[in-house]
């Protein structure tokens, strides 16, 4: 996966790539961008796992409109907001985001989707991995894991100093 910031428009609202890479490893959700089946935008905030290289992992149902879109419009963006900061006495936002893009694939084999049912649990719910993996396995028939291998990431912020 390659931090590309080339696209960002205001080159003084880059992000560095150390302080997006940390938000892509701990935020809790980010929003997946699609397009449906029928052919229209989509979007929807997910729980994710980041596997710490070029890919990350979304649990779902195992059928629906998630899955019916993506088995068609396989090329999905990623967005995942950091922290805001609303100053209306400014009249602006501070804000911090991370755009992944990339391509989801849905077929994957039972071990990997198992593998990452259990990042999820160590990510989700950390204090209860061995309960997470109980239940992993208890549920494991009623869910579908998504996995989305990205090719590029970027970052933007904007941080307001005291003096602007």
């Amino acid at each position: 996966m390659i931090f590309n910031n080339d696209g960002v428009r205001r080159k003084d609202r880059l992000m560095e790539e150390d302080r997006a890479v940390e938000l892509l490893l701990n935020s809790e959700y980010g929003i997946l961008s699609m397009i449906d089946d029928k052919g229209l935008p989509y979007g929807i905030p997910l729980n994710y796992v980041w596997d710490g290289g070029s890919s990350i992992y979304i649990h779902c149902a195992p059928d629906g409109h998630k899955l019916d879109g993506l088995a068609k419009y396989p090329s999905v963006s990623f967005c995942i907001v950091g922290n805001v900061n609303l100053l209306p006495g400014k009249f602006t936002t501070e804000y911090e985001s991370v755009i992944l893009k990339g391509v989801a694939h849905i077929n994957l084999t039972a071990e990997e989707r198992m593998a990452a049912l259990l990042k999820l649990v160590d990510k989700l719910s950390p204090d209860f991995k061995e309960l997470g993996a109980k239940y992993s396995q208890k549920s494991f028939h009623r869910v579908n894991i998504i996995r989305i291998d990205f090719t590029e990431f970027s970052g933007k912020c904007k941080h307001v100093h005291a003096a602007d």
